[in-house]
């Protein structure tokens, strides 16, 4: 199962997953100059990200969304990273969040854990029902991939409705939750934890310790650290024994350069010098 090489990274490495949501205007003008085109200079920038951090970073998480926003060179970029970080033997997560039903389902596992855009974990919203999730089950089984279900999101509109009340006096993300759990139990690495995740925010840890608790066997992908307003703490509280979850940083990384003098010109190394100390910081 492909989470029990998470697992593994993440007792080596650390819970930092660095968050490759590249904006082309993340990147420092002096770099992006060499190249000739968008998919270059995206691409060269990820590249010497990852390079910098990769034996301090338990995963990498793609956001298609900052890719897709380039056209056809930006995807061609996304495709570069994702098979780089292949190359260099991490683990990828792409941030796709998809969430249809039947075909158009079937469509999107095939387009994410196979082909040109492949992953090791895809991000999916659960929103339309469980049969949404289906068509990925196979592949989680039988082909060493993953998943992390939205559960309980970082942004504030989160409230509008994953925490509405049901009949049953439970929040509509934990009805979520428990059906995410059963599911998970199917797909349970000898780490146990499920190839089958979830996604909780950490911009609040309202709740934390009783999700940590509740989910026992689900490993969490936590977004919402540094530049979202999540800290330590927050994100501590979804952690078990130093494992059990990656915290995702994207801007704080990336952007790390803007807190040095002539940080520019080393930018990649300052990327390294802002996920050892975040590394640090969630290790305490």
């Amino acid at each position: 199962m492909i989470i029990d090489k998470l697992y593994e990274s993440v007792s080596k490495k650390g819970n930092v997953c660095v968050g490759l949501d590249t904006d082309y205007n993340y990147i420092p003008k002096s770099f992006a100059k060499q190249f000739e085109n968008i998919e270059d200079a995206i691409f060269n920038f990820n590249k010497e990200i990852i390079d910098a951090t990769k034996e301090y970073t338990a995963c990498y998480k793609v956001q298609i969304a900052y890719y897709e926003a380039y056209g056809i060179k930006g995807l061609m970029a996304y495709e570069k990273t994702l098979k780089y970080i292949k190359k260099v033997e991490c683990i990828s997560i792409a941030d796709v969040k998809r969430g249809d039903i039947s075909k158009t389902a079937e469509m999107y596992a095939k387009a994410h854990f196979e082909g040109d855009f492949e992953a090791d974990f895809i991000t999916i919203n659960p929103y339309m029902g469980m049969d949404s999730i289906e068509p990925y089950i196979e592949y989680v089984k039988n082909k060493e991939k993953g998943l992390f279900v939205l559960l309980r999101t970082s942004n504030k509109g989160a409230k509008d409705f994953e925490y509405i009340d049901t009949k049953e006096d439970k929040k509509v993300y934990d009805v979520v939750g428990e059906k995410l759990k059963k599911l998970g139990e199917e797909c349970l690495g000898t780490c146990g934890y499920s190839s089958v995740g979830a996604v909780v925010g950490c911009t609040s840890a309202e709740d934390g310790l009783m999700i940590r608790e509740k989910y026992d066997n689900t490993f969490f992908l936590i977004p919402g650290f540094g530049a979202q307003g999540g800290g330590a703490e927050e994100a501590g509280v979804y952690l078990k024994n130093g494992n059990g979850g990656v915290v995702n940083s994207s801007r704080g990384i990336l952007l790390a350069y803007k807190k040095y003098e002539n940080g520019e010109e080393n930018f990649a190394e300052c990327a390294k010098k802002e996920v050892i100390k975040m590394r640090e910081v969630l290790s305490k």
